[in-house]
C-alpha cells in the first residue's frame, strides 16, 4: 500500500509508528494520573518518606499500565 505523502512532500507515519506513539502516550497519561491519585491516596492513609514514594511509584506504574491497554484497544479499534 502506498504511503500518502503530505503537502510538503512529508509521509506519513507508518502503523507501526503509530502504535509506538500511542503506547507512550497512554503510558505518559496514566503515570500523570497515577502520580496525582498515588499521591492522594498515599497521603490520605498516613504514608510518609520512602514508603510514600513506593506507594507513588506502584500507583504510577498501575496506572500507566491500564490506561495504555484502553490506548491500544482503541487503536486497534480506529485502525
Amino acid at each position: 500500500m502506498p504511503v500518502a505523502v503530505g503537502p510538503y512532500r512529508q509521509s506519513q507515519p507508518s502503523y507501526f509508528n503509530h502504535m509506538k506513539m500511542d503506547f507512550m502516550m497512554g503510558y505518559a497519561v496514566g503515570m500523570a494520573a497515577g502520580m496525582l491519585l498515588g499521591t492522594f491516596s498515599c497521603l490520605r492513609i498516613g504514608m510518609w518518606g520512602w514508603e510514600l514514594m513506593d506507594g507513588i511509584r506502584k500507583t504510577m506504574m498501575q496506572s500507566g499500565g491500564i490506561f495504555n491497554i484502553f490506548v491500544a484497544i482503541r487503536m486497534g479499534i480506529q485502525h
